[in-house]
């Protein structure tokens, strides 16, 4: 989640809009794109995948749905590329991403950002700072002057081609940051839907055929379309993927770390963001911690790269949902931007993973509830046409709890029953 926004909405589940449900039949791009083919109306209760497909497709245009038996994800080339929600269990299926139905329902524009929601969605560090890209030069850190560049919030991304299991973005930009520094740059968005096949590959264990899962992978690149090489002198750009779950009383967020001394590792977590998070909230070991995901209290937790691990993930006890975040870490690579909104005398002392809980805002109203799992590239120095790609993997798995112990165990380190006696 971003530093220190205060914005006041909310929060309502909209009625269910009577609408023709599009289903998405991909084509490549020397075809017309995604070509939405009408079905007959349906009424899915609320939460559920069907529920989600349907309202969205009343206010977007072209939505993609790749689909794999009942495992499927919704992307939006309007808003980014951005993978909106998915699910394990077709359209009755329980819809994981967590969507601001209230704000997309108003067709209201933000000034400062839109949070529309969403399971996962592209940005770009650093937020705050000297090289920020969410500032003007020499305004002041307040949220006044805090905007999120509408190529990264309003604008779509264009749909180069996609598959039934695949679909490619990309979109042309130039920023300036703090300092005044231009940054002519490409994005690209590879988005895949994996199997169990694949799942397994990628983690490295079986899974269990009686465990419904489905999982997706994002390929981002960023390539340097200027004349001259980005520095540290004029600041440097990273990829940052951000992650909305729905939040629940019964969910956990589980993230490992390097176990160390912290005079040679530094600190285990940075979890004063926005205040310091209390000890009930946030529970700290040698090489994990579980962090409430009830959507009541704000707060955000951060892991240096020198502790950080390629994973993280959550646990809902109520539903038996076990999702897992993996993404690319280089090893050794220990700059990476600091997003704190103040003038920094460490602007590469950033975190390569973070994690945040929804809450009550100062002013009143709340955004969610919701809760997120980030990772981020490193600080980038490409050279002119250099290009670089941060990988981030997202999986849910449902079914019994003692499979989901076992996958648990095996990615996170930790027993199911650890993480909800939390």
């Amino acid at each position: 989640m971003v530093g220190k926004i205060y914005i006041s909405c909310n929060v309502a589940r909209a009625i269910v809009l009577g609408s023709l449900l599009l289903f998405i039949s991909c084509k490549t791009k020397n075809e017309q794109g995604a070509n939405d083919v009408g079905v007959d109306k349906q009424h899915y209760s609320i939460g559920s995948f069907g529920y989600d497909r349907e309202f969205l497709s009343e206010h977007y245009k072209n939505l993609i749905v790749l689909e794999n038996g009942e495992s499927s994800i919704l992307i939006s080339p309007e808003l980014q590329g951005r993978v909106m929600t998915s699910t394990a269990n077709g359209n009755e299926g329980k819809s994981f991403g967590w969507i601001n139905h209230d704000l997309i329902a108003s067709g209201e524009k933000k000034e400062h950002f839109n949070p529309t929601g969403g399971e996962e969605r592209f940005w770009l560090g650093p937020e705050g700072g000297q090289y920020a890209l969410y500032f003007e030069k020499d305004s002041k850190f307040e949220f006044d002057n805090w905007y999120v560049p509408k190529e990264l919030d309003t604008e779509a991304f264009n749909l180069v081609e996609s598959s039934e299991k695949q679909a490619l973005f990309e979109r042309e930009m130039k920023l300036v940051n703090y300092t005044g520094a231009t940054f002519e740059l490409k994005v690209q968005r590879n988005i895949k839907l994996l199997d169990k096949e694949e799942a397994s590959g990628i983690l490295g264990l079986p899974i269990p055929e009686t465990v419904n899962m489905v999982g997706f992978s994002s390929e981002n690149s960023l390539t340097n379309l200027g004349q001259e090489s980005w520095d540290k002198k004029s600041g440097l750009l990273s990829i940052w993927i951000l992650s909305m779950f729905n939040s629940s009383d019964q969910t956990t967020i589980i993230v490992p770390f390097r176990k160390g001394d912290e005079d040679y590792l530094g600190n285990k977590v940075t979890d004063d963001y926005f205040g310091k998070i209390p000890k009930e909230r946030l529970q700290v070991s040698d090489s994990v911690l579980f962090f409430k995901a009830d959507g009541k209290e704000r707060g955000k937790i951060g892991i240096s790269p020198q502790r950080a691990l390629p994973v993280l993930g959550s646990y809902d006890a109520k539903n038996k949902v076990l999702t897992i975040a993996k993404f690319s870490l280089p090893e050794g690579v220990t700059d990476y931007v600091n997003s704190m909104w103040e003038l920094q005398e460490f602007p590469l002392s950033g975190d390569a993973v973070n994690a945040y809980n929804d809450g009550p805002l100062e002013g009143g109203g709340q955004l969610g509830p919701f809760y997120e799992l980030e990772s981020s590239s490193p600080a980038l120095d490409l050279k002119s046409n250099e290009r670089s790609t941060h990988v981030h993997q997202t999986f849910h798995f449902i079914g019994d709890e003692g499979e989901l112990d076992k996958l648990a165990m095996e990615i996170l380190g930790v027993s199911i029953k650890n993480i909800s006696g939390q």
